[in-house]
């Protein structure tokens, strides 16, 4: 079974545990909300296996983010893909013969206006796809990554296949409640929210409250809504607990699932040896 590449470096990315955390969905459900958008990476997975005629079979899915960019990154690629093909081509092949000077050059652009085209790139630039903000004037504050981002080409295959099977998604800017509240009784629910002992690390410029979140999970419980949470688990394999304890009942069961090495642990870590870093997520389910 084919695994979805990643359109965007994103930290959290789920595409490795995407096939994953679908088979724990219902075989036949209504329709599909990802509240937390960041990469998109379990819908993108749910939408080529749904091509492909694959399980699960849903009807619509509603992908949204309170990131406006970020929102738009995905409506470009299913409404105008040439245009964010022609842009990264031009922007990184001169990225390529001054990677430093362009980099800031992107990141000071990106933060006068808050363009998509710009924080796609930045995604794929910075270190380790860690989309970090200043809480006091929302400035993108991530330091170049070491690596070099995908070709144009690899990005241009990456954008043609995302395009293709995203045909059925409506991407909007909404906070996660309000997406959730369109939620009706058959749907699945698939939230993948900061996590809260990075939070304000890497949300800083956002307000996050998982105490909400689990009151509106138990909302759409109420309502015979399929809702699935990916949230952290524990860290050092399995020596420090860092898991959440959600209120008694609104979970029927949780799954670990194995994450591997924190790429925050590798920004706070630069040039130290990492050992037994290994990060398990919980995958937690209403049903």
């Amino acid at each position: 079974m084919t695994n979805v590449p990643a359109l965007l470096k994103w930290i959290g990315n789920k595409q490795r545990f995407a096939q994953e955390i679908i088979s724990y969905m219902p075989n036949i459900f209504n329709d599909y909300y990802e509240p937390f958008l960041g990469s998109g990476a379990v819908m993108g997975q749910l939408c080529y296996n749904s091509l492909n005629s694959l399980f699960p079979t849903f009807n619509h899915a509603y992908a949204s983010d309170v990131l406006p960019f970020l929102v738009d990154i995905f409506n470009l690629v299913k409404n105008d893909p040439d245009s964010i093909i022609e842009y990264y081509d031009r922007e990184i092949t001169d990225y390529y013969t001054r990677p430093e000077e362009k980099y800031r050059e992107i990141r000071d652009r990106f933060n006068a206006n808050h363009n998509a085209k710009d924080f796609c790139l930045l995604s794929r630039t910075c270190y380790s796809g860690i989309v970090r903000f200043r809480k006091a004037d929302r400035y993108m504050s991530t330091p170049r990554g070491p690596h070099n981002p995908i070709s144009p080409e690899t990005f241009a295959k990456r954008v043609r296949l995302w395009n293709s099977f995203i045909y059925k998604v409506d991407f909007q800017t909404l906070s996660f409640s309000e997406s959730m509240d369109r939620a009706q009784a058959g749907d699945v629910i698939y939230c993948d929210p900061p996590y809260t002992h990075s939070q304000n690390i890497i949300y800083g410029s956002q307000s996050f409250s998982i105490k909400d979140l689990f009151e509106k999970i138990a909302e759409c419980k109420k309502k015979g809504i399929y809702v699935m949470l990916s949230i952290n688990g524990s860290r050092e394999s399995n020596k420090k607990d860092l898991s959440i304890r959600p209120p008694r009942g609104l979970f029927a069961r949780d799954i670990p699932i194995n994450c591997g090495i924190s790429m925050i642990d590798r920004l706070q870590n630069t040039g130290n040896t990492m050992k037994n870093e290994i990060v398990y997520d919980k995958l937690m389910l209403t049903w």
